[in-house]
């Protein structure tokens, strides 16, 4: 099982980044999905999930309004898009997989914005 983040960077104030997490080993279909991140000496705050049908989506108040979250299960595939970045965003972001008591997480990928 691997879900293999990738698409942080550096990005400036009110820029745009689009995170992907591809995943290997199980099939998406059936897995509410998640993205959570942990910025520097800070807990882990989630940030967004969808359901596994992809008709709920919940997100953080951090977030709302900017970032949306998608998923394509023929891709196997889970996507935030952030806009309107701001530095408080900076953090190491992780996709997460979840289904009943089983949950996988990916190795986290770094976004930076810059002031």
């Amino acid at each position: 099982v691997q879900l293999q983040a990738s698409g942080g960077g550096l990005a400036q104030t009110g820029g745009s980044l689009r995170l992907s997490c591809r995943i290997s080993g199980f099939t998406l279909e059936s897995y509410t999905i998640g993205w959570f991140r942990q910025a520097p000496g800070k807990e882990y705050e989630g940030i967004s999930c969808l359901s596994a049908s992809g008709a709920v989506s919940t997100y953080a108040d951090s977030v709302k309004g900017r970032f949306t979250i998608s998923r394509d299960n023929a891709k196997n595939t889970v996507y935030l898009q952030m806009n309107s970045l701001k530095p408080e965003d900076s953090a190491v972001y992780y996709c997460n997989a979840r289904i009943t008591v089983v949950a996988y997480w990916g190795q986290g990928t770094l976004v930076t914005v810059s002031s």
